[in-house]
Order: C-alpha cells, then structure tokens, then sequence
C-alpha cells in the first residue's frame, strides 16, 4: 500500500468523533494534491435516517448556492451515479445543455476544480453514498493523477464511507457472513495487482475458480463490484497490502 495512502487510514481508524472528520478531508486534499474532497450520504437502506451526511472542503459560498439553487436536482453527476457502480469522470457527462453548463461554469467560478472524479460507495447494510475528488491539474497531468491513484481512491472511499457511518452511529451490529481462505487469497491477490489468469497460477486452481471465489466474497460483503469488495476487506482488516 502507498504510504500516504496507509498513513491517511490510520488517520480514519483513530477518529473518535465526527467531528474528527472535517479536518481528515482537508488533510487528505494536501496530500494527494486535491483542489476539494466531498463526502455525501444517501439514505436509501439506513433505518431512521432523515438527512443527508455531507463532509467537503468546497467553499461555504458554493455549498449554500449549492443548496439554495437546488442544484442537487439538476447535478448530472448525481443522476449518472444512480444508475452507475462505477467511478463517474465528470468530463465524460452531456455538458451541452445549457442549464448544466451554466451550473459547471458557476462551479469553477467557485474554485471546485477544472476535473473531477466521482466514486460511489455501497455500504454492508444497504447504506449509499458518493465519494468525489476535483483537481486543477492540467488536462495530461490529471489524466496521468486518475489512472495511478483510483485504485487508492477507491479503498480510500470505502474506508471514508465506513468511518462516517460509524461515527455517525446510523449502523447495526454487521452479520456479513465470513469469507473462507480462498476467497480472502483471491481478494488480497487482486488488490495487489494480479490479473484472474495470474492469480490462477499463484493459487494453482482454473481461472473460473477464481472468478467464482471472487464473486462470492463480493456477495458476502455485500460489494456492489470487486473493486469495493477488496476496499471492504482492506477496511475490515481480513486482507492486507
């Protein structure tokens, strides 16, 4: 595991409180080298839960424009990540009407960042929520930042959603079930890299074993894809990098 990336974790395991939390997201900001870092909940699947939870380092002008504007109901990054389990790049949305170029461009004018990267995250009990990073990066140097570091964004995203929503006390007891010895092999593999075909050979077992075992500790975790199964094990401590 990178060391800022192992550094920061350890950061979100010794929080004590909520509270604890804002200052973690600006210190995540300066040591990726970030623009912004936000944070929403969503409340599909958490019992009792009236209200949103929101952690970001936007400037207060443009959270309270944010919500005073309603943009949340036009926010095509929202839209897109309601039917996506996949990381959503904000310049690969529709920009062309002009209700949302006229928001992005207010956006930027607020200093959120030129790019953008939205992950969204799955809870073990249902819980969602949306895990976003901006950059000012030239277009190159940003396109260079996503393809070395989503990897760490994603287990980082996981690890983020896992802390709030313990230290926000909205959770029951966890009754994920425990995955076996294989499965755990499969995942600690993946997270360091290895393709199926490479992990087949390391483990000496097919290649459909190793998609089954991979599937069934994503199921057990209740993951939406494989990437937030092993951010989830990393987080639950069952695999190690």
């Amino acid at each position: 595991m990178h060391g800022s990336l192992s550094f920061l974790l350890k950061k979100l395991h010794a929080a004590r409180d909520s509270t604890d939390l804002q200052p973690l997201f600006h210190e995540i900001r300066e040591v990726y080298s970030l623009a912004h870092i936000t944070y929403l909940s969503a409340p599909s699947g958490v019992e009792d839960r009236v209200a949103p939870i929101f952690h970001t380092t936007y400037p207060e002008e443009w959270t309270s424009l944010y919500v005073d504007r309603k943009f949340f109901d036009i926010d095509p990054v929202i839209a897109a990540c309601r039917s996506s389990l996949l990381p959503v790049d904000w310049s690969r949305l529709d920009q062309s009407p002009p209700a949302i170029r006229h928001f992005f461009g207010l956006a930027k004018s607020f200093g959120v960042g030129h790019h953008g990267i939205t992950i969204p995250v799955r809870g073990g009990k249902g819980e969602r929520s949306l895990f976003s990073v901006t950059s000012d990066l030239p277009r190159r140097q940003w396109l260079r930042f996503r393809q070395s570091h989503l990897g760490e964004l994603h287990i980082l995203s996981q690890h983020v959603h896992e802390a709030v929503f313990s230290l926000s006390a909205s959770r029951t007891d966890d009754d994920r079930r425990p995955l076996s010895k294989r499965e755990r092999d499969c995942l600690q593999l993946l997270a360091r890299g290895l393709l199926s075909k490479q992990i087949a050979a390391r483990l000496q077992i097919s290649e459909s074993a190793v998609r089954q075992y991979l599937r069934a500790a994503r199921l057990k975790l209740r993951a939406s894809t494989v990437y937030q199964a092993v951010a989830l094990a990393s987080y639950l401590e069952l695999i190690q990098f």
